[in-house]
């Protein structure tokens, strides 16, 4: 069983950073899967990023090259380091984790992210 906790959301200037976090309840070296979904109001929930625990990552077109997916070990936390944020990256953010390939995704609770002026 794994629970996660994001952390981190807020309001931000066009063009300015913010880091999310997603703090697990058990090692994430053991967790096979981690990354962040984004849900905008009337949109779908989209992919953002993904860490397995290879370290391999995987982003989408959107954010490749603006965002990047890190994770701390000792903290048992991983990161979404953004940078140069657009008003079109507002959103719920969402982190979840899939134990293994065939385990149920758990989801956190969401943190808001508000680019605007």
């Amino acid at each position: 069983q794994v629970q996660v906790v994001e952390s981190g959301g807020g309001l931000v200037q066009p063009g300015g950073p913010l880091r999310l976090s997603c703090a697990a309840s058990r090692s994430i070296l053991s967790i096979y899967l981690m990354g962040w979904y984004r849900q905008a109001p009337g949109k779908q929930r989209e992919f953002v990023a993904r860490i397995m625990n290879s370290g391999s990552t995987n982003y989408a077109y959107s954010v490749k090259g603006r965002f990047t997916i890190t994770r701390d070990v000792a903290k048992n936390t991983m990161y979404l380091e953004m940078n140069s944020l657009k008003p079109e990256d507002t959103a719920g953010y969402y982190c979840f984790a899939d134990l293994s390939p065939s385990s149920n995704r758990v989801w956190g609770q969401g943190t808001q992210v508000t680019v605007s002026s």
